[in-house]
């Protein structure tokens, strides 16, 4: 069974920083693809950002491109969000979840909420002024 565990949300000023984990456990397959999603109170889950355990590539939303960095430590089974220039809209419940493929998952199959099958619990992050 596949369990993913999210840590390092907290409280932060405008401007600051904030580096998110997922801890992944159980993971079969050698190709899978690990994602960061948020959602703010009365918005829909959005997708920030995903990296492929395949080749590596990764994806950004817009909103999140040169200020969000996503990266992996394969010893560690652990993926990494760093978050700089944090904003007040950056304020919102952050989710890892994964989806494991029996063939190499490439970047433009990273985009899409519904690829992903295994969610943490998530992780509060919020940003004030």
């Amino acid at each position: 069974e596949v369990r993913l565990e999210e840590s390092g949300g907290g409280s932060v000023q405008v401007g600051g920083s904030l580096t998110l984990s997922c801890a992944a456990f159980g993971i079969v397959f050698g190709h899978h693809a690990i994602g960061w999603f948020r959602q703010a109170p009365g918005k829909e889950r959005e997708q920030i950002s995903s990296i492929s355990k395949s080749d590596g590539s990764t994806y950004y939303a817009d909103s999140v491109k040169g200020r969000f960095t996503i990266s992996s430590d394969n010893v560690k089974n652990t993926v990494y969000l760093q978050m700089t220039n944090l904003k007040p809209e950056d304020t919102a419940v952050y989710y890892c979840a994964g989806y494991e493929s029996l063939s190499p998952i490439a970047e433009h199959s990273l985009e899409g909420i519904w690829r992903y099958d295994y969610w943490g619990q998530g992780t509060q992050v919020t940003v004030s002024s």
